[in-house]
């Protein structure tokens, strides 16, 4: 069983446990659950005294377990790679961030290791995350290692890698190396102005991935509004749609997003000096195609297909493995 790898990718909302041959990054199977770290984390502090550590394994070991179930295959002894808001403080142990500048060859990542223990049959390598002087970040490195793993970019050219989300990243590379990153609260601020502000009652919000001829100009439009005004006077815009029946409220939920990702992507038109990698999965993925187009960013830009992003974090996880094992390898010669 050498060969195979459990790669788990633990974020805020979601969880994914996948066996994967490290040989050839082949996908055996997976199982998907909303079982994030979040609400994992709350779940823990309402169960009473038992240590965060232990309890984070017994959820882990039976996803581990559901999976076993699925494939027909006993995965004891299969060493579980755990990257994203696991190593965070509310997972299930915090580990210090790496620093800047990150190497894209998995050389510089912080990790700690957890052997086996009765009732779980697995070593874990838990991943970090990297900081900077003003930020931080937990899975999106790993996800960069992956995407560097899967793709002939040259990464000796300076890009920014562009990771959307609840929280989108803005990765510099340099030379190799991760040289500085921004975040972006583009998803949160659109959840929060969609569900909870006064803009409520003036948007729909449709299924991400299918959207039609006329929710795409709302939303386009809305990238042009994000370069008029400031964004807390465009915002109300949305709410004078809506009273003065300019849009109905699929085309203003499109328009709000616009107007987000317009202002969050804005300011790539000065960065003239680095050319641009989209790294979005599905859901995403028309929507910061069609800013890029919007803004007239598409000459300087690759876009890395959906299925490649999504295999991303696996890709990176694997990576990280190959040089712990590596480097564990020398040191024992």
């Amino acid at each position: 069983m050498e060969k195979y790898l459990l790669s788990c990718d633990w974020g805020t909302t979601s969880f994914r446990l996948r066996l994967v041959n490290r040989t050839d990054n082949l996908l055996i199977g997976e199982v998907i659950s909303q079982n994030g770290i979040s609400s994992t984390y709350n779940s823990w502090k309402a169960s009473g005294e038992i240590p965060r550590e232990i309890y984070f394994r017994q959820q882990l070991a039976e996803q581990i377990r559901i999976l076993s179930q699925k494939l027909a295959v006993n995965l004891d002894g299969i060493t579980v790679v755990l990257s994203g808001m696991a190593s965070s403080s509310i997972g299930m142990q915090e580990i210090p961030y790496a620093q800047l500048p990150f190497a894209l060859n998995g050389s510089s990542i912080l990790m700690k290791h957890f052997g086996e223990q009765d009732g779980f049959n697995n070593e874990i390598m838990l991943l970090s995350g990297v900081s900077s002087h003003h930020d931080v970040m937990r899975g999106e490195e790993t996800q960069l290692i992956g995407v560097a793993e899967l793709t002939d970019f040259p990464y000796h050219e300076n890009a920014i890698f562009l990771f959307p989300g609840t929280h989108s990243k803005h990765l510099y590379v340099k030379q190799g190396e991760l040289t500085q990153f921004k975040t972006f609260m583009t998803g949160e601020v659109f959840n929060l102005m969609a569900g909870q502000s006064i803009l409520k009652d003036s948007v729909e919000v449709e299924n991400q991935a299918n959207h039609s001829p006329e929710t795409l100009e709302s939303f386009k439009a809305g990238i042009e509004e994000s370069g008029v005004a400031s964004i807390l006077n465009a915002l109300f815009t949305v709410r004078t749609n809506q009273l003065f029946h300019l849009m109905n409220k699929k085309q203003n939920a499109m328009f709000l997003s616009g107007l987000l990702i317009g202002s969050e992507l804005r300011h790539l038109i000065k960065e003239t000096e680095w050319k641009l990698v989209l790294c979005s999965g599905k859901n995403l993925y028309e929507l910061y195609k069609t800013a890029i187009e919007t803004l007239n960013l598409s000459d300087r830009t690759l876009i890395v297909p959906s299925e490649i992003v999504d295999r991303s974090a696996t890709a990176g996880q694997i990576r990280v493995f190959e040089h712990q094992k590596l480097t564990l390898n020398k040191l024992n010669l």
